[in-house]
């Protein structure tokens, strides 16, 4: 019992209950916005459905982590449009497996730990406009579309529409005061339900988006010609796809890492959303990525291991069967209220507490990859652009630490010793430290406190090296360790200089 126990990353100390309701809860907040996305995409209902109930049954068996939530997300989804719109859904399907193909590359060849690259200014701006994302999305529910013309709701409809999602924002907020025995996102929606069935209130319901009735997905081979034309077509949207689930699902596991102050696998993890995704498209589904809102709901209310996400999954696979009619009567405003709530639970309030004790780059970097988030709801350029700021923003700061310590002893000999770190960004500083002209015929340089550190520091090398040469002087290198050793002699003919051995120095340094 202990083995599969520790397989699923079970103990023995389960809140079955708080698990079990979390799941429900989870579910009951995932329809509406699978369906939404489907029919953003041009696809079926069902399509969004099956990538919700496929996704999370898949990762909450093989995820990285218990308490994430998998299914059909926007963020994913969105990069397939004009692909679905232009070549059909065969093509989606197709991809949707390619995509999961190059996730579980991923995590086969252990490439998730690089989410350690992502800066926490990054981190910010990434959930900050994830969440204006998922409160902007909400407020759509507040149309009607009509003989194919979207517009706002009018009069007693609208009232109703806001009073109702009030009612569910201020329960969310006040039912974990009163009691924690249920999560107070399931309370909320199971109170305006029953408000609006028994006072017979005429407002807005699932069943206004989509049926959400169905079979059992059943296996389906993509009908696509399968040549090279084809992969030449999918395979950019399957990259992108690829590379959009798995850092919302990566970033994701690390949110949940720091509220739960445990540690998940990143490697596993992306393993897990290849093979989701490759079940995806081959059961007919559109395929997603981890769901940020519905994991900050799933933790919310309790759920702390994969059960939270197997019963979540398995009751909107019922739901599909059998419980369609019940859950279209659901209100609406019930379920927007619910994810008000999320957004303003996903949004990082600290950050604006740090504002203005923060770099002016961090803050540039968060500000950025926020409004990138919110306006082109692109999550994978966002966080690319932030973490290539972030690195330039260090690249310079670093390069501005290069000095040089300059002495001569009493044999007559020059020394610099050599302060931060010689790369690609500090070279042109570190050629400005030496005085080749009126130096002594012999000079060492010591790198102590430096390390060279890419081929741009070894040809910086290599041109004091000759200029020094060119006035018959001689350069030593002292007190480099085996890593730079091993680095700069690597080069081969393109330095030539002599290093000066220090057992004991290699001993101290870091290789």
């Amino acid at each position: 019992m202990q083995k599969i126990l520790n397989l699923f990353d079970l103990k023995q100390e389960i809140n079955y209950k708080n698990e079990i309701l979390a799941g429900l809860t989870v579910a009951m907040t995932m329809i509406p916005e699978s369906l939404s996305f489907a029919i953003l995409a041009g696809l079926s209902p069902l399509t969004g459905l099956y990538a919700a109930f496929l996704m999370g049954l898949v990762t909450a068996f093989f995820g990285g982590r218990p308490g994430m939530v998998s299914g059909g997300a926007g963020a994913t989804v969105v990069v397939l449009i004009a692909l679905a719109a232009s070549h059909g859904v065969e093509y989606l399907f197709a991809t949707v497996v390619l995509a999961g193909v190059l996730q579980l590359l991923v995590g086969v060849f252990k490439l998730g730990k690089f989410v350690r690259l992502i800066p926490q200014p990054v981190m910010y701006g990434f959930l900050n406009g994830l969440a204006v994302i998922i409160f902007m999305a909400q407020i759509a529910q507040f149309k009607i579309t009509t003989n194919g013309t979207t517009s706002w709701l009018q009069g007693a409809a609208l009232y109703l529409m806001i009073g109702l999602t009030l009612i569910t924002i201020l329960i969310v907020y006040i039912f974990p005061k009163i009691t924690k025995a249920i999560p107070a996102s399931l309370a909320a929606i199971i109170i305006v339900f029953g408000i609006v069935y028994f006072f017979d209130i005429n407002t807005k319901k699932v069943f206004d988006i989509a049926s959400v009735s169905g079979s059992f997905p059943s296996f389906h081979i993509p009908e696509i010609p399968w040549t090279l034309k084809t992969l030449q077509i999918i395979f950019p949207y399957a990259l992108i796809m690829a590379g959009v689930g798995l850092i919302e699902s990566l970033l994701t596991l690390n949110m949940v890492d720091e509220m739960t102050n445990t540690k998940g696998a990143s490697n596993r993890e992306a393993t897990a959303q290849g093979l989701a995704n490759i079940t995806n498209g081959f059961f007919g589904g559109m395929g997603g990525c981890a769901m940020v809102a519905q994991t900050l709901v799933n933790i919310g209310a309790g759920g702390r291991t994969r059960i939270s996400a197997i019963v979540g999954a398995i009751t909107i696979l019922i739901i599909i069967l059998i419980g369609g009619p019940v859950i279209e009567q659901i209100p609406m405003a019930a379920l927007v209220g619910v994810m008000m709530m999320v957004a303003i639970g996903t949004f990082e309030w600290i950050s604006f507490r740090i504002f203005n004790k923060m770099p002016k780059p961090d803050i540039l970097v968060m500000v950025l990859v926020t409004l990138i988030t919110i306006f082109l709801h692109n999550l994978a350029l966002a966080v690319l652009i932030g973490v290539i700021i972030s690195a330039l923003v260090f690249a310079w700061e670093s390069a501005k630490r290069i000095r040089a310590r300059r002495y001569i002893d009493a044999n007559g000999i020059k020394h610099y010793d050599i302060y931060g770190p010689l790369f690609f960004g500090s070279t042109t500083t570190f050629l400005e430290k030496f005085d080749v002209i009126n130096d002594p015929d012999t000079v060492i340089i010591s790198f102590k406190e430096s390390s060279v550190l890419d081929m741009s520091a070894i040809e910086s090398l290599h041109k004091i090296t000759e200029r020094y040469q060119k006035y018959d002087k001689k350069i030593y290198l002292t007190q480099l360790s085996l890593r730079c050793q091993r680095m700069i002699r690597s080069a081969g003919k393109i330095i030539q200089v002599n290093m000066i051995d220090d057992p004991n120095y290699f001993d101290k340094k870091s290789l």
